[in-house]
C-alpha cells in the first residue's frame, strides 16, 4: 500500500502565491497582447489573482497522483476549474455588483461567467501544473530552509491580508478590469444584465 503524502502548510501557502502571481502575469500579458495596455487585473491591488492560487491548490491536493495520466488531469481540471470560475464570478457579482470578467461574446458561454475557450485553457493549465510544474516547484521548495519558507509565507500572507482588507472596502475596479452591473439580484442569483 502506497504511503499518503502529507505536505506542510507552508507548501500550500507558497503554491497558492506562486500560482496567484503566475495567473496575474498571464492575464497582464494577455491584455498587453490583445489591448496593447497594462492592466492590473483582479479585485486586489497586488500582483496576484487568488482564483489561480485556489484552483492550483485544489488541483494539487486532488490530482497530484494522476501526474502520469495527463488525459485525466486535463479532463478533471477542466471540470473543477470551470466550476470554480463560474461560482466565483457569480459570487463576485452578487457581492459587489461588478463583473471582473465577461465571456458573453465567446462561443459556448454560460451567462458570460465561463466559456469553452477558458475551460480548455484550464484543462491545459492543470496538465502544466500537475505534470510539469509540480516537480519544479518541489525542487525549489526543498532547496529553501524552513526558516526561509516561513519568512516568505509570513511576508506574503501579511501583504495579502492587508490588500484583502482594503479590497473588502474598496475593490479594484476600472477600465478593462470590471464592468458594473445595471442591476443585481441579491438573492444568490447571478447577474444577467450589464451596462
Amino acid at each position: 500500500m502506497k504511503k499518503k503524502i502529507l505536505r506542510p502548510f507552508d507548501y500550500y501557502v507558497l503554491l497558492f502565491f506562486t500560482a496567484a502571481f503566475t495567473g496575474w502575469i498571464w492575464e497582464v500579458l494577455l491584455y498587453l497582447v490583445t489591448a496593447h495596455a497594462f492592466v492590473n487585473r483582479g479585485i486586489y491591488r497586488g500582483p496576484y489573482l487568488p482564483i489561480y492560487g485556489i484552483g492550483s491548490v485544489i488541483l494539487m491536493l486532488v490530482f497530484h497522483k494522476l501526474r502520469r495520466h495527463p488525459f485525466w488531469v486535463f479532463t478533471l481540471s477542466t471540470l473543477v476549474c470551470t466550476t470554480l470560475e463560474y461560482f466565483s464570478g457569480m459570487w463576485l457579482e452578487w457581492k459587489w455588483g461588478v463583473r471582473w470578467w465577461d465571456y458573453s461574446g465567446h462561443v459556448c458561454n454560460i451567462n458570460g461567467h465561463i466559456c469553452l475557450t477558458s475551460s480548455i485553457g484550464f484543462g491545459l493549465g492543470g496538465v502544466v501544473l500537475i505534470c510539469i510544474f509540480q516537480p519544479i516547484f518541489n525542487t525549489f521548495y526543498h532547496r529553501m530552509t524552513l526558516k526561509q519558507r516561513i519568512l516568505l509565507c509570513l511576508v506574503c500572507l501579511f501583504v495579502f491580508i492587508a490588500d484583502a482588507t482594503y479590497a473588502t472596502v474598496k475593490p479594484h475596479t476600472g477600465q478593462n478590469i470590471s464592468t458594473t452591473c445595471s442591476y443585481c439580484f441579491h438573492s444568490n442569483i447571478h447577474v444577467t444584465a450589464l451596462l
